[in-house]
Order: C-alpha cells, then structure tokens, then sequence
C-alpha cells in the first residue's frame, strides 16, 4: 500500500514540549487522530492505533471498519450528512524524533486501482465484525508506538471485573487535549470478560464515550498496582509509583444514541485481524 504525505493542516501544530517534559503517560502516545475524507473532503474523524506481536515483528494499523466504509456497521446507512463516502484517511502518526513533540500527516488510499478495499476485514466473522486493519509501507519519519498483543508491556495479565474502571482514549468530537494527543474518557466494565466468546468478541462498558472516539483502544489503567490472574488464582502486585495497563480492545460505539453503554472488540478479535494482516503483507524479497 503506498502513502502520500500531504499538505500540513494549519491547525497541526506541535506539542508544547517532548512526551517528556509534558510526563506524558506512553497509552497517550499511542492513540492517533484519523480523519476519514472523499478528495479532499473531510466526512469524519475518528481515532485509530497501531499493533504489534512484539518489538521485532510486522506493525499495522487498526481502526474500526464504519470508519472507512463511511456506513452505519448494522443499518449499511451513510454516515456522512452529504452523502459521500470516505476514499481516503489521513492519519496523524508522531514524527520522528519524539522528543520534538511533531506530527506527521499521511494520507492514506483506501482503495486499489480495480476499486477493492486496502483494509484486511476480520478473516472468520468478516463484515459483521466492526474492525479492520491497513498495511503501510513504513518510512524512517514515523514514529511507531503500537499496542503489542504478545508481551507483557501491554498485556499484563490484569484480572479485570464487572464495575472496575476502564478508559477509552481517542479524540470525542475530533478533540485534542493538545495538539494531536488524546482524551481519556474513564468508565467501567459492564459485564465479566469471561462470558466472551470467539462467535461474538464483544464486551459491553458503561462509559460517556460519543462520535470520534470510534476506533479507540479500551485499556485498564492502574497505578500503585493491579490484581493478576497466576496459576489460576488472583494475586496482588504492588510497585508504589509505578503504572500499569491491559489492552482490552477497540471501542466502536454506542448500544444506541441513548444510553452509555459502549461496544467494545475484544483483543482476541483484534489478534485475529492482526494475523490476517500479516499473511496479506506482500513479504520481502531478496
């Protein structure tokens, strides 16, 4: 898939500072603004992340799949008030090097020449599931701070139960607290993960989540220390000072405009389309 750097937006201006000094936490860092776009047009934003298995492996990016088809997820309903359906994304990648507190727009097709779709779908539920990846053809200017789905930097074994607080980072509104650095909306686990199944990999929280916060990744955040689950039991690990996270999943909305209550993508299913973009990821050659 190849990418564009466009012209720089005007309000895309840089950070007051490095992650450093603003003692930016690194789950801040790792949510990114999209905006989903027909030409030049802006339809919509919303918020996308990357993944990794670990430090050495291929990195994609994942979003929800009604970001860039432009369509309600169930209802196949236009999104966009004009009628007109997403042709490209714009994502805002952080640009290398950190600590100079820039970012980097690139823009990216979501179509191939024949007309079909760049993005990898969910490779056993497909269209029914609210999640995609996009390969991308990374260049020494982008910064990469994904989410790794087989190390214990983002997944920590964190026993997690109904009513504990969870925390979605994206961009409500296409708000920034700064810059192009997220808002964490916090709420709370509405169900036990444990009823989560490979048929339906949904959980639903109970968070004050709106538009534009659509595609972004749902983590428990604790500080001081966390219960974890070992050798089948729940055991306590405290480290005064220190932070912690679990990657849960991908937010992709509301039950219905009236109620808090949010979808969320489990990680497992997020392993899944992972997988399936790293066997659609043409490999190197000699």
């Amino acid at each position: 898939m190849s990418t564009q750097e466009p012209a720089t937006p005007p309000d895309m201006i840089a950070a007051p500072g490095s992650a450093l000094t603003l003692r930016l936490e690194i789950p801040t860092m790792k949510s990114l603004f999209i905006e989903m776009r027909f030409q030049e047009t802006v339809l919509s934003s919303g918020t996308a992340f990357l993944v990794a298995n670990d430090q050495s492996s291929h990195c994609a990016l994942i979003t929800n799949r009604h970001n860039v088809t432009g369509r309600h997820q169930e209802t196949g309903v236009c999104l966009s008030k004009n009628g007109a359906i997403p042709d490209n994304v714009l994502i805002y990648f952080h640009k290398e090097p950190l600590h100079l507190g820039e970012w980097q727009c690139i823009r990216l097709p979501l179509f191939k020449d024949d007309g079909q779709p760049w993005w990898i779908e969910h490779p056993r539920l497909g269209a029914l599931a609210d999640l995609v990846a996009l390969n991308l053809k990374w260049g020494s200017d982008v910064h990469k701070l994904p989410y790794y789905l087989k190390s214990n930097l983002d997944r920590v074994d964190m026993a997690i139960r109904p009513a504990e607080p969870i925390s979605v980072i994206g961009f409500p509104f296409g708000l920034s607290s700064t810059g192009r650095f997220p808002i964490w909306a916090t709420g709370f686990m509405a169900q036990e993960l444990g009823i989560v199944t490979p048929d339906n990999p949904t959980f639903l929280i109970d968070c004050r989540t709106r538009q534009g916060q659509s595609g972004s990744p749902v983590i428990a955040y604790r500080v001081n220390g966390f219960t974890k689950f070992e050798n089948d039991r729940v055991s306590t690990s405290i480290a005064a000072g220190s932070a912690a996270w679990e990657f849960l999943g991908i937010y992709s909305g509301r039950v219905n405009p009236d109620s808090d209550l949010g979808r969320v993508w489990h990680v497992s299913a997020v392993e899944e389309v992972f997988a399936a973009a790293e066997v659609a990821m043409p490999k190197k050659t000699d």
